[in-house]
């Protein structure tokens, strides 16, 4: 709506050039920078990224980072044109209901619902500030008290109805905004994962059922808690918590959803305990379907992998990718045009099967599957040296099991194939 606001506007209004996205050629709504300096509107970078693109549109330089930075300023300059220039000062209606509250109304919400005051009328409004900017999320966090009120109406008192679940999301969402910019972490932390589960309940709750923007959230939080070993271990051993998250490592997931679930999941697998917890509940076939999707991004391939490769660390997730050839596959598929991050973890679980564990089956899909012509061509491109090595014992591991050998119409004499 906004944008069509805007376009409208053009037919009497010039837009300064420097708040059109370079790619849509629309006024940015959220503007973010890229690592080269220039300004796009998130959703169209992201698409750009998501694509598998690694270089700065605008100037194609190649991306050292594919972090984006929000521009504030520039989305406060742009606010306050396409607020001006819609009419004038004194035939601006009163702001609307649901707009923002200003600064010091906010921060005298948020002190209030620290102080024990009425939530359910502040938490909206809080919710709109917050979800306003960084700087105003930064604001929050640091107001004494009320990071820890919002944990404690989090505690789970058996209420499911619909009412309570509402109650719950709208907390939830104002605790995702502000939870990873509170400062005593290990506290934080604490207080979602190793009390007596009753936040951890409700907020397993809003991950059933609530509404995806909610759900996200919340799995932010349980991100944003998982600081240490202790509390990540805490987290892996509540079973609820691995279903629901692994529940959501789906194709049909929303993408902000799956991508963050999937990196709670790296998270908290980080002692032999939980990932064969994890393998146990299933995650290898589960990854292996995410994996075959065709609209798995970059992101969100990068991770499954790196969640195959942890698995394989463990024998039982050895055993598990060992008996299942179609994962296998999906992986092998993803051994090019992904990202280096993509192809370093594909290569390192297939090192893991084919080399440390020396299976038969493993070898013989990657045989099978062009495996080795794959091999020779990533020993060929200017991978890493961990990257190579692995790729060497892959070669000779699966060069030697091949039956019949896999290199016999393969003319070695070739030296120009390049994986791209």
């Amino acid at each position: 709506m906004v944008r069509e606001r805007h376009r409208r506007d053009d037919l009497y209004i010039t837009v300064p050039s420097f708040f059109r996205c370079p790619i849509s050629l629309d006024v940015m709504t959220s503007p973010v920078s890229l690592c080269t300096g220039v300004t796009y509107d998130r959703a169209s970078i992201q698409r750009w990224l998501d694509g598998g693109n690694n270089t700065c549109p605008a100037t194609m330089q190649v991306l050292h980072t594919r972090e984006i930075v929000p521009n504030l300023t520039l989305q406060r300059l742009i606010r306050i044109w396409s607020e001006s220039a819609r009419r004038p000062a004194e035939q601006r209606p009163p702001p609307p209901p649901d707009s923002p509250p200003s600064r010091d109304r906010a921060v005298a919400a948020a002190r209030s619902v620290a102080g024990g005051g009425c939530a359910e009328s502040s938490l909206p409004g809080i919710l709109r500030f917050a979800g306003e900017s960084e700087e105003n999320c930064h604001l929050l966090a640091g107001i004494e008290g009320f990071p820890g009120a919002l944990l404690r109406m989090l505690d789970f008192d058996g209420d499911e109805s619909e009412s309570r679940l509402r109650s719950l999301e709208l907390v939830v969402r104002v605790l995702g905004l502000v939870s990873s910019r509170v400062e005593e972490r290990e506290s934080f932390a604490s207080a979602v994962a190793k009390s007596d589960r009753r936040r951890l309940d409700s907020i397993l709750m809003v991950i059933e059922r609530g509404r995806p923007e909610s759900k996200v959230a919340a799995v932010r939080i349980l991100e944003s808690a998982a600081v240490d070993a202790e509390t990540k271990l805490a987290m892996a051993e509540c079973e609820q918590l691995l279903l629901r998250l692994l529940d959501l490592v789906a194709p049909e997931t929303d993408l902000a959803l799956l991508e963050a679930s999937l990196s709670c999941l790296l998270l908290i697998s980080v002692s032999k305990r939980a990932k064969t917890r994890l393998v146990e509940l299933k995650s290898i076939k589960r990854l292996g379907q995410l994996l075959s999707s065709p609209n798995s991004t970059v992101p969100v391939t990068e991770k499954a992998l790196k969640l195959l490769q942890v698995a394989s660390s463990v024998k039982e997730g050895q055993a598990a990718l060992c008996g299942d050839a179609a994962c296998l596959e999906a992986v092998l598929k993803k051994v090019f045009k992904v990202s280096a991050l993509a192809t370093e973890h594909a290569v390192a679980t297939l090192w893991s099967v084919c080399c440390l564990v020396k299976d038969q089956r493993a070898r013989e899909v990657v045989a099978e599957c062009n495996g080795v012509a794959k091999i020779l061509l990533l020993m060929q491109s200017n991978c890493p040296a961990p990257v190579r090595q692995m790729a060497d014992d892959l070669l000779r591991n699966c060069k030697v099991s091949s039956r019949p050998p896999c290199l016999s119409t393969y003319d070695t004499k070739t030296t120009h194939i390049m994986p791209f």
